[in-house]
C-alpha cells in the first residue's frame, strides 16, 4: 500500500482508555484540526481486557471496545471528525491476544481449553501440541501445584483460582480434584514455569499474551473481519500494524491484508498503512512490502543524533565510566553489554522458545539421514549463539518462497562464523550450518521446516526486544536520551550529512513513510531527550553537578546516582515543572533497575534494594534544593530549548508523514510507561515560554503542510541548503517544493540550530550566511522578511528555528 490520494498529511496518536474514550476525543476534535493534522491516530479500538490503558491486550475482534464507547462511539467519532476535515487512523494487533483472568473473556481461547486441539479454534493459536502430553501449560499459579492445591476448587461447572476461570472438558465435572485435573486439555502450573516449560509462542516474554496464527486464512478472516466492515464503512482510513516481526510471515500478511482493504474499500483503492518495523540504523524496511512504510522510529533516530555532540559524549562517557565503574558487559561497554544481555535472555526467559526450536531441528535432523547425529545440545547451542548475534529483529526468509535477501544471507553467514567458536569440536560445530540453513528456509519443505524457519526469526525478534531495548538500554547508561526505541546508544551521533541522505532515500524509497519523535513505547518522551542530549555541550560540568549532588545523599550504588539523576533531568527538573514529582520518578526508576537485572529484577525482586533505591530518590532528586535545581536549568534551558524546537521543525517539515503523540504540541516530559499514557489534557490553558513557541511551530507547520501537502508529500523535493562562512555545521536547512528544485515557484525552507551552546562558546554565527532560492522569504514563526543570502544571527535571532516560505 504506497502511497494513495487518502495519504496523510500528519496524524495525531490519542492513547484511548476507560479514563479517555471516543467521546474524550471526539470533544478534543474541534482543537486537534485547528493544529493542522489530516488524520487522528487511533491506539486499538477492539475489544481489550477490561480496565486495559493500552488495548494490546485483545480478547475480542469481532467487537468495538465497550469501554470506550463501543462501535457507535467510534463512529460518532468518525463522523465528528469527518466534519472537522479529519479521517481516523487505527492500530491493530494481528499478533497476538489476551490470556486474561477470568479465561472467559477470550472465547476463542476458551473453545480450546475445553476441546482442546479437535476445537475448530485450536487453529487460532500458535501452541504446540506434542509437548505436555496433548496439553496446553497455563502458567499461572503463583506457586507450586502442592501449594495452591487448596485454592482451586470447581464451581458451576468451571475451575477456578482466585481471579481464573477455567472450563472443564465435557463429562468431567464430578472427578476428584486429581483426577479432574489430570482429565483436562491443559495443565495448570506455577507461573515460574513458563521460562521453561511454556508450550504456545507468546509476545516477546508475557505469557498473558497468547499469540495469534494470523498467517491462517480463516483465522484472518475472523480477526479482521470487523476492522474490514469499518474500512468498508468509511470510518477507517489508515491502519498502523503492530509487531509485524512476531508474525510467521510478515510480507505474506501484509499482502493479504492488502488484498483486502482493497476489496472492502469498494473501488479497490489502496489505505494508508504503516508498519511498527524497528529498523537497525543500516537496515532496510523490504521493499517489496506493501505498506507506506514504518511507524517512524529510524526517523527518531536519525532526528535525536543531529543533537548529540559527538566529542562531548565520548567525554561524558568516560566520565561515566569513571563515576559508575560498570564491567565492560554490565554497563561499560555498549557491544559488550548487548552480547551478554542476548545470552542472558535466550537461556533464561527465552528457555521455552529455544527448546521447542530445538524440538524442531532435531524432527528435521531425524528425518533425513544426511542430517543425523547432530544432538539435541549440539542444535540448541547452534541456536542460542546464532540467535544471540543477529544484529537485527530478524531475517525474512520462507520456505516454499523468495528466497531471504542478500543482506539476511550473508547477515546469517557471518552469524554462523562466531557461532561455531562455542563449539570445541569441528564437527560438532556442523549442527550450526544446519541450522543457518534452516533459519534460511534452505533444508527442505515439510511441515517442521516451515515451522523452523518462521519460529527461528519470530525468536530472533523476541530475543532483539528483550535483551537490548528492555536490558541493555538500562544497563549502558552514559546517555540515557540514546538507550532509545530504534537507537543505537553504541553509535547515537548523526551528522547534517547523514541526516541529509537519510531524508533524500525516505523520500525517493517511502515519501509516505511515518515519522515519530514520541510514542506510547518511547522510554522518554522527544522534550526530555532534548534536555539530556544537551548534556553532550557540558560534560564537564555534569560531572562536577552529579559529584556535588551525590555527596549529600548516599546511594546504593553509582550506576543508580547517575541513572536517577538524569531520569529526574529528563522528567522536567531545573525549569520545565514537576520537581519534586516523586510520584513518576520512582516508578520509572524503580522500572530502570528491575529491567536492568543488575541487583533485582522483576521476577526475582530485591526487597532492600528496591526500599533503599526508593529512599534515596525521596531524598536526592525529589528534595534536591530548588537552588540546585535553578543552577542546573541555567545551563541547560537554552540548549534543550534549540534541542527541542529543532527536532520539533524538523521532524515535521522533512520527508514522510509526521505522526505526533498526544500533548507534544507543547512541552511533554513523560518517562517510560505507564508514565507516557497518562490521559491527556488537550488544549487547556494559553501556552507560555517553550510551550508558546513550540505551539506556535506546531501549528505553524502542520497548517503549511496541509496548505500546501505537494510540497511535502510523494512527488515533492528535499534540497539541503548548505550555510557559508564560519560554525556552519550547527546549521541544518533545507528546500521543501513541488518539482522545483531551486524554489523559483514557490516552497518551505526549514533553519534549525544544532549545538546551540557549542555555537555559543564558539563566538555564534559570525559572518555565516544561509542561501536562499531567489525571491523574498518570510519567517511563519517571526513574521521577518529575508533573501539570500540571509545572515544567519539575524534570521535566528528570536528564535533557533526558522520556517520561511516564499512571499
Amino acid at each position: 500500500m504506497t502511497a494513495d490520494p487518502g495519504t496523510p498529511t500528519a496524524t495525531y496518536r490519542l492513547q484511548l482508555q476507560p479514563a479517555f474514550p471516543f467521546a474524550a476525543a471526539e470533544r478534543a476534535v474541534p482543537y486537534l484540526a485547528s493544529l493542522g493534522v489530516s488524520h487522528l491516530h487511533l491506539s486499538p479500538v477492539l475489544e481489550a481486557v477490561p480496565g486495559s490503558s493500552h488495548g494490546y491486550d485483545v480478547v475480542d475482534h469481532s467487537a468495538v471496545r465497550a469501554e470506550l464507547g463501543g462501535g457507535e462511539g467510534l463512529r460518532a467519532l468518525a463522523r465528528t471528525a469527518r466534519a472537522h476535515g479529519l479521517g481516523l487512523i487505527v492500530d491493530i494487533v494481528p499478533n497476538h491476544m489476551a490470556a486474561p483472568a477470568p479465561e472467559r473473556l477470550n472465547a476463542p481461547l476458551w473453545e480450546v481449553l475445553r476441546e482442546g486441539p479437535e476445537s475448530p479454534y485450536a487453529r487460532w493459536f500458535d501452541i504446540d501440541w506434542r509437548a505436555h502430553g496433548g496439553k496446553v501449560l497455563l502458567p499461572v499459579l503463583g506457586g507450586p501445584l502442592g501449594e495452591e492445591w487448596n485454592r482451586l476448587r470447581v464451581e458451576n461447572g468451571t475451575l477456578r483460582y482466585y481471579d481464573h476461570t477455567f472450563p472443564l472438558r465435557p463429562g468431567t465435572e464430578g472427578l476428584p480434584l486429581a483426577e479432574l485435573l489430570d482429565a483436562q486439555w491443559y495443565r495448570l502450573g506455577w507461573w515460574r514455569l513458563a521460562r521453561t516449560e511454556l508450550n504456545y509462542r507468546r509476545f516477546f516474554t508475557i505469557s498473558e499474551l497468547i499469540a495469534v496464527r494470523v498467517e491462517d486464512p480463516e483465522v484472518f478472516a475472523a480477526t479482521h473481519a470487523t476492522l474490514l466492515e469499518l474500512v468498508r464503512d468509511g470510518v477507517v482510513e489508515g491502519l498502523r500494524i503492530d509487531h509485524p516481526d512476531g508474525l510467521a510471515d510478515p510480507e505474506g500478511y501484509l499482502r493479504r491484508l492488502d488484498r483486502a482493504v482493497r476489496a472492502a474499500t469498494g473501488d479497490g483503492g489502496a489505505r494508508w498503512t504503516v508498519v511498527e518495523k524497528i529498523l537497525a540504523r543500516d537496515e532496510r524496511l523490504p521493499a517489496t512490502w506493501p505498506v507506506a512504510g514504518t511507524t517512524g522510529y529510524d526517523a527518531l533516530h536519525h532526528l535525536d543524533g543531529l543533537f548529540v555532540d559527538p566529542d562531548g559524549l565520548e567525554k561524558l562517557t568516560a566520565l561515566y565510566r569513571a563515576f559508575a565503574a560498570p564491567p565492560a558487559d554490565l554497563g561499560g561497554d555498549w557491544a559488550a553489554t548487548v552480547r551478554r544481555a542476548a545470552h542472558e535472555v535466550v537461556t533464561h526467559e527465552l528457555a521455552a522458545e529455544v527448546e521447542r526450536l530445538t524440538r524442531t531441528a532435531s524432527r528435521i535432523c531425524a528425518a533425513d539421514p544426511r542430517l543425523r547425529d547432530h544432538a539435541p545440545w549440539a542444535l540448541r547451542t547452534a541456536i542460542r549463539e546464532l540467535l544471540v548475534r543477529l544484529p537485527v529483529y530478524r531475517p525474512y526468509a520462507a520456505v516454499g518462497g523468495p528466497p531471504a535477501s542478500d543482506a539476511d544471507a550473508v547477515m546469517l553467514r557471518s552469524a554462523a562464523a562466531g557461532a561455531r567458536e562455542a563449539f570445541t569440536v569441528a564437527q560438532e560445530a556442523q549442527a550450526v550450518r544446519v541450522v543457518r540453513d534452516a533459519a534460511l528456509g534452505g533444508l527442505g519443505d515439510g511441515p517442521d521446516h516451515r515451522d523452523f524457519c518462521a519460529r527461528f526469526a519470530q525468536t530472533a525478534a523476541a530475543l532483539r526486544a528483550k535483551s537490548v531495548e528492555d536490558t541493555a538500554f538500562y544497563r549502558y547508561a552514559p546517555l540515557l536520551s540514546a538507550a532509545e526505541v530504534g537507537g543505537d546508544p553504541g553509535r547515537p551521533t548523526v551528522t547534517p550529512e547523514e541526516f541529509h541522505a537519510f531524508a533524500a532515500r525516505l523520500l525517493r524509497d517511502w515519501p509516505a513513510t511515518g515519522t515519530v519523535l514520541s510514542t506510547h513505547d518511547t522510554k522518554r518522551s522527544a522534550d526530555a531527550r532534548a534536555r539530556l542530549a544537551a548534556l553532550t555541550e557540558c560534560p564537564g560540568w555534569w560531572g562536577r553537578t552529579v559529584e556535588e549532588l551525590t555527596r549529600s545523599v548516599p546511594a546504593p550504588d553509582p550506576h543508580l546516582v547517575w541513572t536517577a539523576w538524569q531520569t529526574a533531568l529528563a522528567l522536567g527538573h531545573g525549569g520545565q515543572g514537576g520537581q519534586g514529582d516523586a510520584e513518576r520518578l520512582v516508578p520509572a526508576v524503580l522500572k530502570a533497575v528491575r529491567e536492568a537485572g543488575l541487583r533485582t529484577t522483576w521476577t526475582e525482586q530485591n526487597a532492600a534494594y528496591e526500599a533503599e533505591v526508593t529512599a534515596f530518590l525521596e531524598a536526592g532528586p525529589c528534595a534536591a534544593d530548588p537552588s540546585a535545581w535553578a543552577a542546573i536549568g541555567a545551563e541547560l534551558d537554552g540548549p534543550a530549548r534549540a534541542n527541542a524546537l529543532g527536532a520539533a521543525l524538523l521532524q515535521l517539515t522533512m520527508p514522510g508523514v509526521p505522526d505526533l503523540y498526544m500533548g507534544t504540541e507543547r512541552v511533554y516530559m513523560a518517562l517510560v510507561d505507564p508514565d507516557n499514557r497518562r490521559p491527556p489534557e488537550l488544549g487547556g490553558e494559553p501556552a507560555d515560554g517553550l510551550s508558546a513557541e513550540k505551539l506556535l511551530l506546531t501549528r505553524a507547520a502542520l497548517n503549511l503542510r496541509r496548505k500546501r501537502p505537494e510540497w511535502f508529500g510523494p512527488g515533492s523535493t528535499y534540497t539541503p541548503l548548505l550555510a557559508s562562512g564560519t560554525s556552519t555545521e550547527h546549521c541544518v536547512a533545507f528546500l521543501r517544493t513541488n518539482n522545483d528544485t531551486d524554489g523559483t515557484h514557490g516552497g518551505a525552507v526549514t533553519v534549525v540550530t544544532r549545538l546551540s551552546r557549542r555555537l555559543a562558546e564558539a563566538g555564534g554565527w559570525g559572518a555565516a550566511r544561509l542561501p536562499l532560492p531567489p525571491g523574498r522569504w518570510r519567517d511563519l514563526l517571526t513574521g521577518r522578511t529575508a533573501e539570500g543570502p540571509a545572515a544567519l544571527d539575524e534570521l535566528l535571532s528570536r528564535l533557533p528555528v526558522a520556517l520561511l516560505v516564499r512571499i
